[in-house]
């Protein structure tokens, strides 16, 4: 089995509590109140709705099951105390195409159990709640 390499992100500070991001390919910006780029916790839910929703497609064009369009939506409830880490979170798939109900649950399965190295990354007392709709 291949080993994957590091991840590496590095960050320059820019001005107050703002930082460029650079990663191997791209690059960002990161900004605690959200304005000038995506905040660290926004970050960490685009990464969950993203790697969730990557491992869906990919699940599903290997099933041969094609949709027009998938579409994603993360709430994520956060702890009312420092730090102020997801205690829960709820990830809705929109999805639309002739894909059969069972194909689009178990491609969830798949990647919440075994693929999303996201959410696997993550605190596992983290209630994850994930729905779908579908649209033919």
């Amino acid at each position: 089995m291949a080993i994957k390499p590091p991840t590496i992100v590095e960050l320059l500070w820019t001005d107050e509590l703002s930082f460029s991001a650079k990663t191997s390919k791209s690059q960002l910006a990161v900004d605690s109140s959200g304005v000038a780029g995506p905040s660290p916790v926004e970050l960490l839910g685009v990464a969950l709705a993203g790697c969730m929703s990557i491992d869906l497609a990919h699940i599903l064009k290997r099933g041969r099951h094609e949709f027009r369009a998938l579409r994603s939506r993360l709430v994520a409830e956060r702890h009312s105390a420092e730090p102020h880490r997801f205690v829960a979170v709820t990830l809705h798939f929109a999805i639309e195409g002739a894909v059969p109900h069972e194909a689009v649950e178990r491609a969830i399965q798949l990647s919440r159990d075994k693929y999303c190295s996201v959410w696997h990354s993550l605190r596992q007392d983290i209630e994850l709640q994930v729905t779908f709709d579908l649209t033919a």
